[in-house]
C-alpha cells in the first residue's frame, strides 16, 4: 500500500545530555492498496532521535481507519539518512528525489478487526519519499 502522511510543523525538543529529539504530529493522511484503503486518523506522532549528522531514528505510531470503518494501529521503526544539502532542501520545502537520501521503515500492524486480521501476521518494509506535507511509504509485505 501506498501511505501519505501530514505532518505539523516539528516540536523540536532539542539536544539533552543523552539524544536530540523531535517530534512530528501525524494531521492526516492517507493509504491506498489493493486490499485496504483509507485515512489516517489525527494524533499519530513521530519521536525522532536526531543525530549530529542529521541521521534520524523513527519511531512511530499512527491509526488507520479503513474505507469500511475498521481501525488498525501501524507501528514503526525507521531510519532517516540524508546529506546537510538534503536535509536543507527539505526544509525549504524543495522537492528532493528519494534517491538523494535514505528512508526505510518496518511497520507493525495490529487489528480486532476480523476481515483485516491477516495483518496481525505480516511482517513488511516500507521505502519512504519526504515532501514537503510529510513522508509517502510505498510499504509491501515480505512474502
Amino acid at each position: 500500500m501506498v501511505l501519505k502522511l501530514v505532518i505539523a510543523p516539528p516540536q523540536i525538543v532539542g539536544k539533552s545530555p543523552r539524544v536530540s529529539r523531535l517530534v512530528g504530529v501525524a494531521l492526516s493522511g492517507t493509504f491506498e492498496g489493493e486490499r485496504l484503503s483509507g485515512e489516517v486518523l489525527p494524533g499519530g506522532s513521530d519521536w525522532q532521535v536526531v543525530g549530529d549528522n542529521g541521521s534520524a531514528q523513527l519511531n512511530c505510531r499512527l491509526i488507520l481507519k479503513t474505507d469500511d470503518g475498521e481501525l488498525i494501529s501501524i507501528q514503526y521503526q525507521g531510519v532517516r539518512s540524508n546529506p546537510p544539502a538534503v536535509v536543507a532542501r527539505i526544509a525549504k520545502g524543495e522537492s528532493v528525489s528519494p534517491d538523494e537520501y535514505y528512508l526505510r521503515i518496518t511497520p507493525i500492524f495490529e487489528t480486532a478487526s476480523e476481515k483485516y486480521g491477516w495483518l496481525n501476521n505480516v511482517i513488511a518494509v516500507g521505502i519512504g519519499d519526504r515532501r514537503e506535507h510529510g513522508p509517502t511509504y510505498s510499504i509491501h509485505e515480505v512474502l
